[in-house]
């Protein structure tokens, strides 16, 4: 063979060894290999609950010599597993000593432990000795052990499985006994029982921690296929504690988690300050149950705080169903109805198997008891044969042949004592062949009659479920909540000052560090050259949309921004927000509750406008960059405003144009969309700035050109028109060498100052208050001496400061 035909077959030998023979449940009795053989092994060795605790090291030993030859841990760590109540609903080992905890940890070793089988499990094993299951030789065939356990009650669904395997994994939660009992008499009874009305007997699974499961659809669908996802919840009450405060108190919490490790998520998070109002978190469990207690402040917000912990703890985790199972030796994905189906028909099985193994004993003992009645009605004569032979041979041989006994029938007589041969003694024997006609009758009734067979099982599965049945733990919901986490939970409300510079510096300052820099923008830390666009008053507890030139926008949180105080540089806006190198930022505003059903208006450097609802902007993606609005390759996002129906735009290109437009002359269109003409450009013209202006707007807008003309009009001189105009002019017109506009901006718009710069790097500051306010369409006036052929090349302004009130500054 080559080698590459050698590892396939072995590996795929031992890929199936694995999944048959290790890792995945029969569907009959729920049970790997291993579990499987320790509690056969208890069984054989008489470790029983009537009986005294064993040492576990004991068991392993016995389980390890006869059964299961690959190490002692894993066969004690089956024992821990079957043994411990908040993993298996129905623990099928009772054991003494320390067993491991909801903690997670781990049991002690096993020369200390003890332990013997529980009493439900005897029902796992009842009927054995009967010859309900096959039975194979074990691993050196020195002795027997079961293919399967008779099971009779439904194990695999009531215990649960968790298993990984090669290429496969199981995933069964545990379930009611009742419940699971009462399904199975139903679907015993009507096979055609559908999913859904099944459902009506076990509603979902039932946790041995209890807790809450929501998503009833999600349970549906995974009785239906065997695969599903749910939602496992603690189980919360409030209470109220010392000096007012609020106590949430957690009695249950969800299946395979940790309570230490809970615990610990739950004290990171107030350590970490990432819960307003949490104050502490305690565990108080003691003998009487699980207790964790969360302390929060009188005036916390207890739900949206639990919300948070459900979000970022194991307060709540999701749980996947994968019922996969070994049916007919082969790994199989089965539905609730599939394993319920499988199990009843191993019940029929095992009762079948035991009654015939019952009739066919009673058939013996019959047919004996009727010989030895026959041997006392000719008893003298029996005698008389029994004295003349030589020897028990010849004695067996006489009584056969002379009065038609069998083999068996003469055994029995030779076996008979004097004293059994009284009066009392035959009447014993005429009672016990009646008796067993009876027993006979009523087996091979249930040996003819499929109904019979299932009133048997029926029955039986009724005493189980009344002897061993509890009430359900877990409460199912129907819905999964959607969960919103509230950011005033997680951050402290606070005013703070967030700044952007023109080389992409960010930072949140405090009121309290901005007021006692000076309060000025003159004070801020700033590299050399750069300088702050933007200046924003801000809470935490807000976002910030921030869109860029190539028609991208990213949410961000402020409390993400990092904290800095007014005299430090801040942090570079690429290592906050995934910025793209050639991407600038030529807006920027906070998200606020009241500003819900506004809408967001574009306009680009092409004289493109679209208008889009803000909602369609409000997402839960930090880092990378969204589409904000589809920009022309030969175009550029020029800005952003937040506007009403009632507002117009007011644009003004380098040509000296400008247009006023209601914003209702358009319409709504999807966050993807270019947008419609807001004004017609002519060629080599674009929009060079652009603001948003109300009706009856008294306002004053300044412009100046690149040979530093400038000039200041009323807002009210321009009419409005509709879109997609050729607007007006804002600058008489020249015939030779016509004005262009760098600059255009409104006064009392957040502009304290402007500054200009020229081509030949002369820098300085612009007095518009110097010149007078003309009409629309006049001429300017000189603003800014420049030396011939210089131009000035661009315009800012300083973002102003903010009046604040006395008793903000100094908080």
């Amino acid at each position: 063979m080559s080698l590459r035909d050698v590892y396939r077959s072995r590996f795929s030998d031992y890929a199936r060894y694995i999944i048959l023979s290790r890792a995945i449940p029969d569907v009959r009795d729920g049970l790997k290999p291993v579990q499987r053989r320790v509690l056969y092994s208890m069984y054989k060795e008489r470790n029983l609950p009537d009986r005294a605790y064993r040492k576990s090291a004991k068991t392993v030993g016995d389980v390890m010599g006869n059964y299961h030859p690959h190490g002692d841990s894993s066969i004690y760590e089956t024992m821990v597993n079957l043994a411990q109540p908040h993993k298996m609903r129905e623990p099928l080992i009772d054991g003494h000593g320390h067993w491991g905890t909801v903690d997670g940890d781990s049991a002690a070793a096993m020369r200390y432990t003890e332990a013997r089988l529980t009493d439900i499990s005897m029902q796992m094993l009842r009927d054995i000795e009967k010859d309900t299951v096959d039975f194979i030789s074990n691993y050196d065939n020195t002795t027997k052990e079961p293919t399967v356990l008779p099971s009779r009650f439904p194990n695999l669904l009531v215990n649960g499985v968790t298993g990984i395997s090669i290429g496969f994994a199981t995933e069964i939660p545990t379930h009611n006994l009742r419940e699971v009992i009462n399904g199975s008499i139903v679907l015993l009874n009507n096979p055609q029982l559908s999913v859904e009305e099944l459902m009506t007997y076990i509603p979902g699974p039932d946790l041995p921690t209890g807790g809450i499961i929501q998503g009833k659809k999600e349970i549906l669908k995974a009785y239906r296929s065997g695969s599903g996802r749910i939602m496992i919840r603690a189980k919360t009450r409030i209470e109220k504690g010392r000096q007012g405060r609020q106590l949430v108190i957690i009695e249950e919490i969800p299946y395979t988690v940790r309570k230490k490790v809970l615990v610990q998520q739950i004290e990171e998070e107030i350590l970490e300050r990432n819960v307003d109002g949490l104050l502490e978190a305690r565990d108080e469990t003691d003998r009487e149950g699980l207790r964790i207690v969360l302390e929060m402040r009188r005036d916390a917000d207890v739900e949206g705080i639990l919300n948070y912990l459900y979000r970022r703890t194991d307060l709540q985790i999701s749980y996947s169903f994968n019922m996969l199972v070994i049916a007919d030796t082969q790994p199989k994905q089965l539905g609730l109805k599939e394993i319920l189906t499988a199990y009843l028909d191993h019940q029929k099985e095992v009762v079948t198997r035991r009654t015939q193994h019952d009739y066919d004993r009673a058939e013996k003992r019959q047919h004996i008891v009727e010989g030895i009645i026959k041997a006392i009605s000719i008893l003298r004569e029996v005698i008389d044969t029994i004295m003349e032979s030589d020897g028990r041979e010849d004695a067996r041989a006489n009584l056969m042949e002379k009065y038609a006994f069998t083999y068996e029938q003469a055994e029995a007589i030779l076996d008979i004592r004097l004293h059994q041969l009284t009066r009392l003694d035959i009447k014993r024997y005429e009672k016990e062949k009646k008796e067993l006609q009876k027993q006979l009758k009523e087996w091979k009734g249930i040996l003819s009659s499929q109904k019979k067979l299932n009133q048997v099982i029926e029955r039986e599965l009724t005493e189980i479920r009344d002897q061993y049945g509890n009430e359900r733990r877990t409460v199912i919901e129907d819905e999964i909540e959607e969960i919103e986490i509230d950011i005033s939970v997680t951050v402290p409300a606070e005013d703070v000052i967030v700044t952007l510079s023109d080389e992409l510096y960010i930072k949140r300052v405090s009121l309290r560090s901005f007021s006692s820099s000076g309060a000025s923008l003159d004070t801020a830390g700033i590299k050399d050259g750069d300088q702050i666009e933007r200046f924003l008053r801000v809470n935490t507890i807000q976002s910030l949309l921030l869109f860029t030139n190539d028609g991208m926008y990213f949410q961000l949180p402020v409390h993400e921004i990092p904290d800095a105080r007014w005299k430090d540089l801040g942090s570079a806006l690429i290592n906050v927000v995934g910025l793209q190198k050639d991407q600038k930022i030529i807006a920027m505003f906070p998200l606020d509750e009241n500003q819900q059903d506004r809408f967001v208006h574009f306009v680009t450097k092409g004289g493109m406008v679209k208008k889009t609802a803000l909602s369609e902007y409000i997402t839960n993606q930090r880092k990378r960059g969204i589409i904000a609005a589809r920009i022309r390759d030969d175009d550029e996002l020029l800005d952003v405003f937040l506007g009403d129906e009632s507002d117009h735009l007011l644009l003004v290109t380098h040509h000296a144009l400008a247009i006023r437009v209601s914003l209702t002359e358009f319409n709504p269109s999807g966050r993807n969309t270019m947008g419609v003409k807001g004004i017609n450009l002519a060629n080599e013209d674009e929009v060079i700035a652009a603001y948003l202006v109300t009706e009856d707007d008294q306002r004053i807008i300044d412009v100046i050109t690149t040979e530093g003309v400038g000039k200041r009009m009323s807002v009210a001189d321009f009419d409005v028109q509709g879109r997609s105009g050729k607007g007006v002019t804002v600058i008489r017109r020249r015939k030779n060498n016509p004005h262009r506009i760098v600059y255009a901006a409104l006064e009392q718009e957040g502009i304290a100052t402007q500054f200009y710069e020229t081509d030949q790097g002369k820098r300085g500051e612009i007095a518009f208050d110097s010149i007078d306010v003309s009409e629309q369409g006049g001429i300017g006036r000189a603003l800014i001496p420049l030396e011939k052929g210089e131009q000035i090349t661009r315009v800012h302004a300083a973002p102003e400061v903010e009046e604040r009130e006395e008793s903000e500054a100094d908080d």
